[in-house]
This record gives C-alpha cells, sequence and structure tokens, in this order.
C-alpha cells in the first residue's frame, strides 16, 4: 500500500480536477447534467483511480488502476475538444487544459510502465 498523496501524478490529477471544475461552473446552464457531469465524472476518476490502486496489494493492481486513469483523462480530453467547438470553452483555455492532460497522461503512462516492470 502506497500513500497515494505524496505522488506526483496523484497531485496533477488533484490540480487538473480544480481546473475543470471551476472551468465546467462556467458553462451554460443547460449542460450542468449533459457535458459539465460528463467532464466531472471523467476528471474526478482520474485522481480516485490512483488512490483507489494505492489502496491495493500489488504494483500490478495498481498498474491497473493507473491504466483506468489513463482512460478518464483521455476522455476529458475528448470531452475538452467537444466544448471548445460548442463555444463553451475560449480555444486559449481549451488548449490550456488539454496541455495539462497530455502531461497527465504523460505521467501516468510512464507510473503504469514503471509499476508493471516491477513485476
Amino acid at each position: 500500500m502506497q500513500d497515494y498523496t505524496k505522488l506526483r501524478v496523484w497531485q496533477q490529477a488533484m490540480d487538473l480536477t480544480v481546473d475543470v471544475y471551476s472551468v465546467v461552473n462556467q458553462f451554460p446552464a443547460d449542460e450542468k447534467f449533459a457535458l459539465c457531469s460528463q467532464m466531472k465524472r471523467a476528471v474526478t476518476s482520474i485522481p480516485i483511480n490512483i488512490a483507489e490502486g494505492c489502496g491495493r496489494d500489488t504494483a500490478k493492481e495498481l498498474a491497473h488502476f493507473v491504466h483506468i486513469a489513463q482512460g478518464s483523462a483521455s476522455e476529458l480530453e475528448c470531452e475538452t475538444t467537444i466544448s471548445e467547438r460548442l463555444g463553451f470553452l475560449e480555444e486559449t483555455k481549451a488548449q490550456c487544459l488539454r496541455e495539462q492532460i497530455v502531461e497527465l497522461k504523460r505521467m501516468l503512462w510512464n507510473f503504469e510502465k514503471k509499476l508493471r516492470t516491477e513485476n
């Protein structure tokens, strides 16, 4: 078992979560239960899966949850692009979020790779 709060990847995921919540709270009211909700679920899934994996017994189990977090990050990346195309996000804010997401995906990939080599 690891203390997930000390993992840089978890800290980055938490920072992204706060940023996404800040952005989607400015979406139109009729998106509250649609794209806004989807983005919140996807972004919170990332640090939650890291935390859940850290509570497991083996590096292999943790790697599995990190892999799920990667999928959530890819989902969020797509939803960010959709939000931009629909005019809910300005181009500069969408690009900033995408850069954070891509960096986080890189960190997750490297973390998973490291965990898989420990087995």
